[in-house]
């Protein structure tokens, strides 16, 4: 995937995340890139980037979840 096309995902997810986190942008921010999902994004050998900006959130979600308790 393209590195603008990537930064462009990345941007409407964080503001999904923000969203459903209600919080600002500028939080989300910090909350999204220590995500292991971000590192996965990151990388094309995962393929994670062809999946949906609302599945990866849900992953985000449930991955803050898993680390809450």
């Amino acid at each position: 995937m393209r590195d603008n096309v990537l930064i462009r995902k990345k941007a409407r997810i964080i503001l999904m995340l923000a969203k459903a986190l209600k919080v600002t942008p500028e939080k989300a921010l910090g909350v999204f890139y220590p995500t292991n999902t971000n590192r996965l994004l990151s990388d094309s050998r995962f393929g994670i980037q062809l999946m949906s900006n609302r599945s990866l959130v849900k992953d985000i979600l449930d991955e803050l979840g898993s680390v809450a308790k």
